[in-house]
């Protein structure tokens, strides 16, 4: 086993690749050679990726953050005994990379607790390579990442907290339109959803919340929502009803998708993502 971190590649400027635009450095720190291994060959698909550092233990983790400038550090959860105080702290001791935490499973504490002492992005261990890539562009670029389920876990909390300071109505004033949009935003709706109940585009729809999105100041649509939840934004705002042809439509598409899989068709899932889902952002 190695005492220091292995360095993937060198001199790669602040962020720049031979003319091809900024980058996204990594670092993969996690005690798995395999999956070290699998991410280098996943990320050397991407032009915009490069892993600059490497570490298999929690040592070499701290020294891979101080010795190699990084955009993002993967982080395995199981380096740490604690890994929720470790994250906080090396967050607290290099506030320039973000960092995205692998955990073993869908762990609703360690999730919660991940996410309120800083953590830029949680995935778990069987994530779709496709998934972690768009991850690491998006909390590169400032935004947090959580997957559907880590989503619901973070809004039922903030919801349930008895400690939730009861914030006063921002001055900035919402639309009637925007403020149905966000209105089912924070009910976890994707844009498609959004659109059909709004009578709109998805286009719109994107377009309305870059408008939101400046005027309330926030950067993501987990932003939006606490923030709306927060300050008691949409209240009173009643989300429409969806369409009742868009509703017929998704059940023979359901249907349809089923007969082809030689299955029945699922329950109708009330997903709720972030950004517009774990996968694309608005």
């Amino acid at each position: 086993m190695a005492s220091t971190p292995v360095s993937m590649e060198e001199n790669l400027g602040a962020g720049q690749d031979a003319g091809k635009g900024p980058i996204v450095r990594v670092i993969v720190a996690d005690t798995q050679a395999i999956f070290r291994a699998g991410l280098r060959k996943v990320f050397a698909l991407e032009d915009d990726i490069r892993v600059v550092g490497q570490a298999e233990t929690l040592a070499q983790a701290q020294s891979a953050v101080k010795k190699f400038a990084c955009d993002v550090v993967i982080f395995e959860a199981a380096l740490a005994p604690n890994p929720v105080e470790v994250v906080a702290e090396l967050i607290r001791q290099n506030p320039q990379p973000r960092f995205v935490v692998v955990t073993p499973g869908a762990d609703e504490e360690l999730t919660l607790e991940l996410f309120r002492r800083g953590a830029h992005g949680i995935v778990s261990r069987e994530v779709e390579p496709e998934v972690l890539v768009d991850c690491l562009r998006k909390v590169a670029a400032g935004e947090t990442w959580l997957d559907t389920q880590g989503v619901h876990w973070v809004m039922a909390a903030y919801r349930n907290s008895n400690g939730r300071p009861s914030g006063a109505r921002p001055k900035v004033q919402l639309t009637p339109k925007e403020m149905l949009i966000v209105s089912c935003v924070t009910q976890g709706m994707k844009n498609k959803e959004i659109a059909l109940r709004v009578g709109t585009t998805e286009q719109v729809v994107k377009n309305y919340l870059r408008k939101v999105y400046d005027k309330l100041g926030v950067a993501d649509r987990l932003e939006l929502a606490l923030y709306c939840l927060n300050h008691h934004v949409v209240d009173n705002t009643k989300v429409p009803p969806l369409p009742a042809s868009a509703e017929k439509n998704e059940a023979a598409n359901a249907a349809a998708a089923g007969a082809s899989a030689g299955l029945s068709a699922p329950p109708a899932s009330d997903a709720v993502s972030a950004p517009d889902s774990p996968q694309k952002s608005s």
